[in-house]
């Protein structure tokens, strides 16, 4: 199952429906938005009992087109790193 933007913002206006969905869309845009610069900052975002997005460096190496077998150089770049909390872990896992 796949969570997309408007499946949240749906789920938020079935469970708050005093909100406008304008508010909540808003809401939704600002929530994302905030990660993102954190993200951009390399500051981690933690959102308790959930989770922890950090970004790490991924070094520069030698890899491979897979179809024609040429060696390419990769450069060094972030990647977004995510650690799930242990209540999320003990909840996915029934060991709650």
């Amino acid at each position: 199952m796949v969570i997309v933007k408007s499946k949240i913002l749906k789920q938020l206006s079935d469970n708050y429906p005093n909100f406008l969905k304008k508010d909540l869309e808003k809401f939704i845009d600002i929530f994302l938005k905030e990660i993102k610069i954190a993200l951009q900052k390399n500051e981690a975002c933690e959102l308790r009992d959930f989770g922890r997005f950090s970004t790490r460096i991924q070094k520069k190496r030698i890899s491979r087109n897979p179809k024609t077998g040429e060696k390419i150089e990769t450069p060094e770049k972030k990647i977004i790193h995510f650690k799930m909390s242990k209540k999320l872990f003990n909840k996915i896992n029934n060991n709650e």
